[in-house]
Parts: structure tokens; sequence; C-alpha cells
């Protein structure tokens, strides 16, 4: 199963187009060998390094040193002084890599447990409960998940500081009433930031779909999606670069991950891409399409060229499976 890659794997791969390398990753991810893990090289695809113990150092991966050497080539967006560098989005790339651990790890575990390694499955338990925290805390610190929890510990914030001061104002301590009143007045623009937020995520409407191929307007590059959010959860200094603002719909629009096809440019790999910069054909596209993260994240193609999403990935982003429409004629003939 395609879950079974190796970072060794990852680092090395033919397409060169991956973050940093294995000199570098070793640096984050501090890997310790053990001769007699006892499980059968077999377990895993592209031969797993046998003995290959994962101890992430969440600390330096916080800090985000992995650094692509990018060259981009592709130019655009000349009225708004941009290039395609502007939508590259490290974020989104850590994003994925955790998925990656979380799903390589979750293999291992059974793995172990299919070879009755009980003490070995526990480690690696241990570890996937470790990368699984990791991904909460980044999903809470990228989205303000959970969002409706947010608007509603703003909202009973507020409702709390009103009450505190229509006791100051009964005491008569105006002082006090002041510094409550000052309080609320900052309060509720960011409740009512939390609340549209909220809003956006419960009525998302995504026009596009995991692993569907699209082009981007500005740019021209080819990209398949591998993730979405319902408004624009990068960093404050990102949207500034990218100048969310001077897009037509703003922020508060649906932002989708997308692999950037190596084809174009393999020092390419991870955009943040607002929906109306995206544009997706109405015809079947059976062109070629290379990344270093396809074979984890997809099954394979479709018959229309779009790539299917595997079963996690659905399960991530709350995705139904995705049927390709049947031509009337072709069922005719059969």
């Amino acid at each position: 199963m395609v879950q079974g890659l190796s970072l060794s794997t990852l680092t090395t791969s033919g397409n060169g187009g991956f973050y940093g390398s294995p000199a570098l990753w070793r640096r984050h991810f501090k890997l310790i060998e053990k001769s007699c893990i006892g499980i059968d090289r077999q377990c895993f695809c592209h031969q797993f390094v046998q003995g290959l113990h994962l101890r992430v150092n969440f600390n330096l991966l916080r800090q985000r040193n992995l650094r692509t050497n990018a060259g981009w080539l592709f130019k655009g967006g000349s009225d708004r002084g941009l290039d395609a560098s502007s939508e590259r989005s490290e974020s989104a790339n850590e994003d994925i890599l955790f998925f990656f651990f979380q799903l390589d790890l979750a293999t291992r575990v059974q793995c172990a447990l299919n070879m009755e390694e009980y003490d070995i499955a526990q480690q690696l338990r241990n570890k996937l409960t470790e990368v699984e925290e990791e991904i909460s805390r980044q999903l809470e610190a990228k989205r303000g998940l959970s969002s409706k929890s947010e608007a509603q510990d703003k909202a009973l914030g507020i409702i709390r500081l009103r009450a505190d001061l229509q006791k100051a104002i009964d005491s008569e301590n105006y002082a006090l009433a002041a510094d409550l009143r000052d309080q609320i007045s900052k309060l509720e623009p960011e409740s009512l930031a939390a609340s549209a937020k909220a809003l956006a995520f419960e009525n998302a409407r995504f026009a596009f779909r995991l692993g569907q191929k699209v082009n981007h307007k500005i740019f021209g590059y080819q990209a398949v999606i591998c993730g979405m959010d319902p408004v624009c959860c990068e960093s404050s200094s990102w949207m500034e670069i990218a100048q969310v603002e001077k897009l037509q719909r703003g922020p508060s629009q649906p932002f989708y991950q997308v692999l950037v096809d190596v084809h174009a440019d393999p020092n390419i790999l991870v955009a943040y891409v607002a929906e109306e910069n995206l544009l997706a054909s109405d015809q079947p596209d059976m062109a070629r399409f290379d990344h270093p993260y396809i074979s984890f994240l997809f099954y394979g193609t479709d018959t229309a060229g779009d790539f299917i999403p595997i079963k996690q990935l659905r399960e991530k982003y709350n995705r139904p499976r995705y049927e390709v429409p049947t031509d009337p004629e072709d069922e005719e003939l059969q």
C-alpha cells in the first residue's frame, strides 16, 4: 500500500522535488536504528528501512527551517507585482508531511500487530499519538479550530464582561466600568469575526474537489488539489506577501493546497491558491502529471484523468467519494 513509503524514499525522490536534503532531514528527525525489530520487510511498500525508528523533533519543525531552492519559472500577475513564488506555502507542505507521518506510523503499528510484536506496536502507537497531538495543535494555530468553539467562547466572554460591567455600575465603580467597557469594545469585533469564520466552515461550498486537476489562471501551471479550507487560513505575513486583500473575493473564499506538476518546475511543490485563481478543464485530461507526493495521497487516476484520493485524505477533509459521471452514449453501447 502506498502509505508504507519511507522518509528515505521521499527525500531521494527521482523528481528531486522535495523540501531539503536527507542530511537536512536528519536534523529534524532523529532516526534510531534497531537491528532486531522483527517486522517483515514485506509489510512495507518500497522496502522500508528495517528497524527505522522515528523520533520527531517538533520544536525544530515549528521553526520551519525546511526550504526549497526554488527557481520559480512562472511569471505573471504583473498587475499586482506577483509571481508564483508568492503563493508557495511552507505551512501547507508541513501539513501534508504530518499527514504522511500519521499514515506511515498507523501502517507500521498494524504491521507490528500482525507480526505479534506487541512491544514495538506500543512504541509506534506512542509515536502516532505524538503526531496526532501535533496535528491538532497545528489545526488550532492554522485555522483557529475549532472555530465554532472559539466563537462560542468569545460570545460567553462578552456576556460575562457585560454582567461585570453592570455590577461595577451598580457599585459606582466607574473606573472599573470604563475598563470593562473597553474590553467589551475590543472583544465584540473579534466575536463577530469568529462567528463569521465558524459559519464559513459549516457552510463551505467548494468549486473543486480532492484529486482534481486544475490550472492557475494567472501563472499557467497545472496542479492537483490535495487540501482545502473554507477561508484563507495562512498567516497574516503570508497573506500580505500574496496580496490576498487585492483578490476580488478577498480571504473569505475557499483556498486550496495544490501540488504543482514537476514537469513545469521540479522545485515547485505546494502552493496555497484562492478559488478564484483556479480553473478546471471541462474535458478529460489524461496528460502525464508527476509529483513526489502523488503516490501516498492518491490511489491513481480515474477515467477523466483526475486523481482518486485515498480514504484517509477524504476523511481528513470530510469529503465524499467522487464518481466520474458516465456518458449516456457509452451506456447505450454497453
